[in-house]
């Protein structure tokens, strides 16, 4: 089974200081279509004006990773961590028992761009915990896993987060064992995935209930997207 999610449909929200498109329901956008995908609860492309932010606030048991794509984010939390973020770093707060932070634009000229994901965790009330990383090169880049294999950022449930990048036409192929649940979203760029056509900030859901999908990908140039290999809902 393949969904597309378009952009254009996603939830808006426009605060002044932040524009948000959200994939899933969150906050007060409310759609019982989209409540999210297995343990993705999350995406939201957040875009933060000269100056604004995200004051503290606390989460719980929930695994917050942040992609940045354009400019800088000043982070601070009640693990002690004050961070700055430039683009193409990736960071993953384990919220367990609770944890408070805030994200700011660290420029008072430029906008910042994010990716805002959340993934339930397959435990409650983990130790807190914070990890940060930027990743380099192009092809299929593993970014977040449970065992933290091949330099990933260890996430606390059985989910693996990829980051494709494709300067030139390339044809990649994805693996989705029976049994699993895989959400590709497009950032940049456009592919056609198994002939369905996706443009930039457009949402792709597929299962695999009986057999294996070996599922091709045709990348045009400057293709950059995140691939979300999760359990069955």
């Amino acid at each position: 089974m393949i969904a597309i999610r378009p952009a254009n449909e996603r939830g808006h929200v426009n605060l002044g200081w932040l524009d948000s498109r959200h994939s899933f329901s969150f906050g007060h956008y409310y759609d019982p279509q989209h409540m999210g995908v297995s343990a993705l609860r999350v995406i939201n492309q957040d875009i933060v004006q000269p100056g604004g932010g995200f004051g503290t606030h606390p989460h719980q048991d929930m695994e917050i990773l942040s992609y940045v794509l354009k400019g800088t984010l000043e982070h601070q939390d009640s693990m002690g961590h004050i961070q700055r973020l430039t683009a193409g770093e990736f960071q993953l707060m384990s919220a367990g028992t609770g944890i408070s932070h805030s994200e700011y634009n660290g420029s008072n000229t430029e906008t910042a761009e994010f990716l805002q994901i959340w993934i339930q965790p397959d435990q409650l009330g983990l130790t807190p915990d914070y990890q940060q990383k930027k990743f380099r090169g192009e092809g299929m880049i593993k970014v977040a896993s449970p065992d933290g294999t091949e330099g990933s950022l260890t996430v606390h449930q059985d989910a693996t987060v990829y980051l494709a990048r494709y300067a030139k036409t390339t044809t990649a192929q994805l693996k989705l064992p029976a049994g699993r649940q895989g959400y590709l979203q497009l950032i940049k760029g456009s592919i056609d995935l198994e002939h369905h056509q996706l443009a930039a900030g457009d949402g792709l859901n597929v299962s695999a209930s009986h057999d294996m999908q070996n599922l091709i990908v045709e990348n045009a140039p400057d293709s950059e997207w995140l691939w979300f290999d999760l359990p069955m809902a």
